[in-house]
């Protein structure tokens, strides 16, 4: 049965998400023009890329670049399922299409990893900042890959760290992209995340979701409905509150509410 799921993230960056199990398609000779990067999560591709035979499969990372010719069909009978992410030219260079086409395979299990992780955030709403950070270090191991890497610019790591918080401090409920921060602090996204990291112990998606719990767990005691306090807090719907808030607090937010006022009946040390 041929499967596909497809929409376009609200993240910088991502023209696409394509999710697809093909058994008996195959695809005639096209480009695109955006990068392709792709994991396949059962069975094999075999594919041409620029009249060279290719293959995708297990735990390898394909990375298919802007306006050059390939196809695909599966390589057994069984089919295949994979998961693409369509990347404009504003996360990888065009110039660097030359290196992709020489080595679309790229080995590399962390890699591997974080695009899957990647994938886990861009499927649930409100998650936007974490998929921005996700991609911002996607990119620079993918940048190591293609050839040497640039430095990375920007002020020094506390300070960055130091602004970048004062940004999700003050912005807490609306939000802020990584492209936004990087443009206000005058450094690279993937500088951002590395810093903010390092300084603080914890990425900058964790630290947003970390202050919107708080804010969510006053509102809450104070007898605010969680459908409202997900709004007011910046989660994109209660769900969205429900799993992070049972992730930081240990129980839902409808549980934590009901407990408010209510004295510790934990015997107290002595």
């Amino acid at each position: 049965m041929e499967l596909v799921t497809a929409w376009r993230p609200r993240v910088p960056g991502i023209a696409e998400v394509f999710h697809a199990h093909f058994v008996e398609h195959a695809y005639p000779p096209h480009v695109h023009d955006a990068w392709t990067l792709l994991i396949v999560d059962e069975g094999a591709i075999r594919f041409d890329l620029d009249r060279h035979h290719r293959g995708a499969a297990g735990a390898s990372v394909t990375l298919l670049p802007p306006n050059v010719a390939h196809d695909g069909r599966a390589a057994t009978g069984d089919g295949f399922r994979k998961r693409v992410l369509y990347l404009d030219t504003t996360v990888l260079d065009e110039g660097l299409a030359g290196a992709a086409v020489d080595r679309p395979g790229v080995d590399d299990p962390l890699l591997r990893r974080r695009i899957h992780q990647l994938h886990l955030a861009l499927d649930a709403p409100g998650d936007e900042l974490e998929a921005e950070s996700r991609l911002a270090l996607i990119r620079q191991r993918l940048r190591g890959h293609l050839g040497p890497v640039p430095p990375a610019w920007g002020p020094p790591a506390a300070g960055v760290a130091g602004g970048l918080r004062d940004l999700l401090d003050a912005r807490t409920r609306e939000g802020i992209t990584l492209t936004e921060a990087g443009a206000l602090l005058g450094c690279h996204p993937g500088h951002l995340v590395r810093s903010f990291t390092s300084t603080f112990g914890l990425p900058p998606h964790r630290y947003l979701v970390g202050r919107r719990v708080e804010l969510a767990r006053r509102l809450l005691l104070d007898g605010r409905p969680p459908a409202a306090v997900a709004a007011e807090v910046g989660f994109h719907d209660q769900s969205h509150l429900h799993r992070h808030f049972v992730r930081h607090v240990g129980v839902t937010p409808a549980r934590y509410a009901a407990q408010g006022g209510v004295p510790n009946t934990l015997p107290s040390a002595r």
